[in-house]
């Protein structure tokens, strides 16, 4: 069974790998027909993801279809498609007993930690599907994205109204305009690339945008009307934007981490930190119940994937085409590899 592995930074490789064996209690066999591409998988092609181990077969967004299934699975059956959460958690740890299996203490994310679904068959536990006859194998691979979004919002709990600064464009920045949106605040995207920009814009309706750089504060006091952002919310995983965006939060503010950096953050505590008094927080993977509510949300026409998916790929074709995907210039929002029927 041919696999696609990430042998070290920048090198991608079609192998062999082992057919799965059948399921033992608990695990599902599951065939992947579609594959998303996120910040991750281009972090760990360019070395710069911190989590992520060599060789590993990457994919963690994922839409499968259950082939065979272990002894007691009861919510799945065989035939079912399914969004994979791809966050395989312990159940034992402190973290896990109180319900906060996005942060396991023995975390293992599928594709990063562990080979993932860049293969055409492998075994998952059957708690990590979430089920959807109705969405397309598109669709559920996409769960995982707007998860990660849907999450950094509950995490702020911005109310309608509030002004929520988006900081960067790309795909979880834009899974976090979704539910930001949804909340009934009051949207407003920064990022340097105004191709991007254009697209949240003229495909996500977003009227408020700013191009980062010098004049990016005084525009954003502009749109607020000198109040600046009762929400920062930064997707960017940059140090210094992650280090800067506390400018823009007003007076008792929340900013999100979001985005991932190894760099360190420096920003200035009295004059802004403590006089604001402003709440700062990490937000980390998803819930299940993050990936229930995406599937709802698909389900009843309040969540629209149809603009996201601007690329796409053969399985064979993705060693020599991922590469491309990483210039700013080829306009990708969200790339989506087709696996083969084994």
């Amino acid at each position: 069974m041919k696999a696609i592995q990430l042998e070290k930074p920048q090198v991608l490789n079609i192998i062999d790998t082992p057919h799965p064996e059948a399921p033992s209690e608990g695990q599902a066999l599951v065939r992947v027909h579609s594959v998303g591409i996120c910040g991750t998988d281009y972090g760990g092609y360019l070395g710069k993801m911190p989590f992520f181990s060599y060789p590993r077969i990457p994919g963690h967004e994922l839409g499968v279809e259950v082939v065979a299934l272990g002894k007691d699975v009861s919510h799945v059956r065989i035939g079912d498609h399914a969004s994979v959460e791809p966050y395989i958690n312990c159940q034992a740890c402190y973290s896990c007993r109180r319900g906060h299996s996005n942060c396991c203490e023995n975390h293992q994310t599928l594709g990063v930690h562990c080979d993932g679904g860049l293969r055409p068959l492998f075994l998952v536990p059957a708690r990590k599907l979430h089920v959807s006859n109705t969405l397309a194998f598109d669709q559920l691979a996409l769960v995982e994205t707007l998860a990660i979004g849907c999450h950094a919002v509950n995490r702020c709990a911005p109310q309608p109204g509030e002004n929520v600064l988006v900081l960067g464009a790309g795909p979880i920045g834009l899974s976090v305009i979704e539910f930001a949106r949804l909340a009934g605040a009051r949207v407003i995207v920064l990022d340097l690339n105004e191709q991007r920009l254009r697209f949240v814009r003229d495909s996500m309706g977003i009227p408020d945008t700013i191009v980062g750089g010098p004049q990016a504060l005084e525009k954003l006091q502009s749109l607020t009307q000198g109040q600046l952002a009762d929400v920062v919310i930064d997707a960017t995983g940059h140090n210094e934007s992650m280090s800067r965006c506390l400018e823009y939060a007003t007076f008792k503010g929340r900013i999100v981490y979001v985005g991932i950096t190894t760099q360190e953050l420096h920003f200035p505590h009295a004059p802004i930190m403590h006089r604001r008094e402003l709440t700062l927080m990490a937000s980390r993977n998803a819930l299940p119940e993050d990936f229930k509510r995406i599937i709802q949300l698909i389900e009843q026409g309040r969540l629209d994937t149809r603009p996201w998916l601007t690329h796409r790929a053969a399985f064979d074709d993705l060693p020599s085409i991922f590469p491309s995907w990483l210039n700013p210039q080829a306009g990708v929002i969200k790339a989506v590899v087709e696996m083969p029927i084994p």
